[in-house]
């Protein structure tokens, strides 16, 4: 029985997100873009590299990109942040050169450099967690916090620059929902009966114990399963 609650309920409480991608139109003068839109080559000097995400981010969901290319001769690297700036209102000639501080000075936008840098092969995953922080992870280095302030109840956009050092970039698939609670573990439960599949183990069994309510449509808990696999899936794409 939660099996299928699951399956029924939790199809409908999962909203289908599309790939994050590069904006087609608005980057930096010398910016070249993979067909996919997936990777982003900055083609000569170090700066007007900046690239924007297609669609906003939401809040706690990783921005995940591998350095491609890095060329030795500058100074500085990789930048990251949100904006919120609509690409698609955005005149790509109007673009400054720099991210930081340029970019921050003429817009609601919130980049920082990576401490330490990225190198070619580096995995760089960032996001804006529940507070309003900018956090970043190198690898599988320690959790970064790189801004604060951040507005968590507005679209937010993500920002790159690939600057200085940095050559090239390539957004990668995400590996997995994160919990809504925590943030940080992958979500693999089901609550029953609502169906919501949006909390990793440890904090459904905390919730559950402390207030049996779900925290996303409040409705009580009567029981914690194991998520409906993602390979099960029918031919229309739901799970079965």
């Amino acid at each position: 029985m939660g099996a299928q609650l699951c399956s029924q309920a939790g199809a409908a409480a999962r909203k289908p997100r599309e790939p994050l991608r590069f904006h087609a139109e608005a980057r930096g003068a010398q910016v070249r873009l993979g067909p996919a839109r997936s990777t982003a080559r900055r083609l000569a000097t170090f700066h007007d590299g900046i690239v924007f995400s297609q669609r906003p981010v939401r809040r706690g969901e990783r921005v995940a990109l591998r350095v491609l290319s890095h060329e030795r001769g500058w100074s500085g690297g990789l930048r990251v942040g949100f904006t919120r700036l609509d690409p698609a209102r955005v005149r790509p000639r109007s673009l400054p050169p720099f991210v930081c501080p340029d970019l921050e000075l003429r817009s609601p936008t919130w980049a920082a450099v990576l401490p330490g840098g990225a190198r070619a092969g580096d995995v760089v995953r960032f996001w804006l967690s529940r507070r309003g922080r900018l956090c970043a992870r190198v690898n599988a280095g320690p959790r970064l916090r790189l801004r604060e302030g951040l507005p968590t109840r507005a679209p937010l956009w993500a920002v790159m620059d690939v600057y200085g050092t940095t050559k090239a970039i390539e957004l990668l698939a995400p590996a997995g929902q994160e919990c809504a609670v925590c943030l940080h573990h992958a979500a693999n439960t089901c609550l029953v009966p609502c169906g919501h599949t949006h909390l990793c183990s440890c904090c459904a069994w905390r919730v559950f114990g402390d207030t049996a309510r779900c925290p996303l449509c409040r409705w009580e808990i009567e029981a914690v399963v194991p998520a409906c696999p993602p390979a099960l899936r029918t031919e229309a794409g739901l799970p079965v």
